[in-house]
This record gives C-alpha cells, structure tokens and sequence, in this order.
C-alpha cells in the first residue's frame, strides 16, 4: 500500500527522511480493526519525528500520521483516536501512553491498524477531511481550553501564536463557546484571519492587552512565555502543549507566578470521551475544522515543506 514514512531521522533538514512509496499492509491482532483511510492531517508532531523527537532509528521505517478519518471493516464511516495505550484497551493495561506513528504505524497511508476501542463514529455532518483534523490538534485545544482551564462562557482568553492547528482551533472553539478571545501573530495577514474567525481582538507578540485575561492557550514556548505570564489575571491559568519556539523559557517570572497564585497546567492530546463531546460539539454546533490546504497523499511532501515553513493557517490535510 502506498505511505508517507520516515525512513531516516535529520534533526537538522528533517524532511531529508521523508519517503513516499510502497509499505507492507497493517496487520490486525485480535481486537483491533483495519481502517480504510480516506483522510488525514499533518501535526508538528510528525516534523519532529523525522528530527528523532520520540522516534528512535531502531523503530524506522514508519508510517507517519496521528490523525486520521476513513471505513472500518464493516462500513463505518469512523474517526480514529490517535492515543494508543495507557488505558488497557486493545494493548493491554501496562502498555505506556503512546500517539499512532511512534510505536505503531501512522495514518499516512491507504490502511490503518488500530484497537477497536480507538474507533469512533464520524458524524454525517463533518466531511472526512474535517474530521480528520480533529484527534490531535482540536482535542488538545478543547482539552485546554475546557478541562484544562475550565473556561466557562464569558471568560477571556489569550491565544498565542494563531496559525498553528491547535491556536486555530482555540479561537475557533472558544469563539463558538462564548468566550472573549484575544490572540497573537507576528503575521498581519494572520492577526486578520484570527479576528474573522472569532477573535475579538489581535495583537503582535508581547503587546499589551485591553485587560488581564482568565487564562493563556500556549504553543508557542520560549519566545512567548513571559508575555502569557503577563497577560494573566491573579488567579489565572497557563496551559501549555507545546514548545515549538524553544522549551527553555527565560527566567524571572516566579516571582509573578506564585505571588499572584497563577496555575500552569500541561496539556497533551485528550481522552476518547473528550473527543466523541468535540465531535458532537462541532456537529451541534456546525463549527468546521479551519483547512488550510488538502493534498492528496502523493503530494505529502509539499504539506510538510509548508509546515516546515509556518505557511500554513489550520490545518493540511492529506486525502486518499
């Protein structure tokens, strides 16, 4: 079957071991099941996989690809949820938490083996491209939003680094559910789209905001720390999952963060119940996934080369 695999890890020109070709077909152990991927989207997780951040040269070759939406063996019309293990089922209940494409093959491919448990309806109202970008960066974003920071309606928010699939995500989930939401982008053009989407306001990096805000949405890492640590009311809530501007933060904030009794709160991916209430929320909502290109998977290579260059608005999607 035809794949997008690392074949080779290069921190420094990733997309080096990027391979496109012919890989053996999934094989399905007892309880899990085989999807017919019909679409799937690209994550910075898969950039830094072919730099050898959580994939090892042992475990090459591999399919890359958390996220996908496609057929289960019987018809279905399905969602996959991308986080393998830690919960017992279909991998046994020792087996460490792991995403689809670092100890089992990814969704960037024409079929996809994965536990029966991570198999969830896609509803009729979301195309499989929609769904498909809703796993990995729209959990995380509804996770942090949500559970993280228990935002409630009428809460402000700060968003930083809009364009990125789970900022994109933030404003747009935090739009639809009430909350005032103020995001950043070095970009204008991207500071624009941010507003259209349902952002009250946007700003460059490091400005000053209209007033504090209950809690910050951050990927961004290093070069935004001290400005989300800022923006915070007392009391307020950091949430962070992602780091990719650098993950050593400068110091002189702690000052700040337990004089105000600030929380900063880690956020990776979500569960499958989170994900089947966003599925649901988004098809009560009519709230779409932001699609900043779809390809078909042949054309993978231009996908991560606009990633690598941080083009791209919401998410690229890969179609089969």
């Amino acid at each position: 079957m035809f794949a997008a695999y690392a074949a080779s890890i290069d921190r420094d020109q990733p997309l080096n071991g990027l391979m496109l070709g012919e890989r053996p077909e999934p094989e399905a152990p007892p309880n899990w099941t085989v999807v017919h991927v019909r679409a799937a989207s690209l994550n910075h997780h898969d950039l830094w996989s072919l730099r050898g951040v959580g994939l090892g040269e042992e475990q090459l070759p591999m399919i890359l690809g958390c996220d996908a939406a496609g057929v289960d063996a019987d018809g279905n019309e399905v969602v996959v949820h991308s986080v393998i293990g830690a919960t017992g089922h279909g991998v046994g209940p020792r087996e460490r938490r792991s995403l689809l494409s670092e100890r089992y093959q990814g969704s960037f491919a024409e079929r996809l083996a994965v536990p029966q448990w991570n198999v969830l309806p896609k509803p009729k109202e979301l195309s499989f491209a929609e769904a498909a970008c809703l796993p990995t960066a729209w959990l995380t974003a509804y996770r942090m939003l949500f559970t993280c920071a228990e935002a409630r309606p009428g809460d402000t928010v700060l968003v930083q680094g809009a364009g990125g699939g789970v900022a994109t995500a933030a404003i747009v989930l935090g739009a639809a559910a009430g909350l005032r939401v103020y995001a950043t982008s070095r970009d204008e053009a991207k500071r624009t789209r941010a507003v259209e989407l349902g952002a009250e306001a946007a700003f460059e990096p490091g400005a000053r905001l209209p007033r504090r805000v209950d809690a910050v949405m951050e990927t961004v890492g290093a070069a935004t720390w001290s400005h989300s640590v800022q923006s915070l009311r007392a009391g307020g809530t950091l949430v962070i999952s992602g780091a990719t501007s650098g993950q050593n933060p400068p110091a002189g904030e702690l000052n700040r963060l337990f004089f105000l009794e600030l929380r900063v709160v880690g956020c990776t991916m979500g569960t499958k119940e989170e994900l089947a209430s966003l599925l649901s929320f988004c098809a009560a909502k009519d709230v779409r996934p932001v699609i900043d290109s779809a390809l078909p998977l042949d054309r993978a290579r231009a996908g991560f080369e606009r990633m690598e260059r941080g083009e791209m608005f919401g998410k690229i999607v890969f179609t089969l």
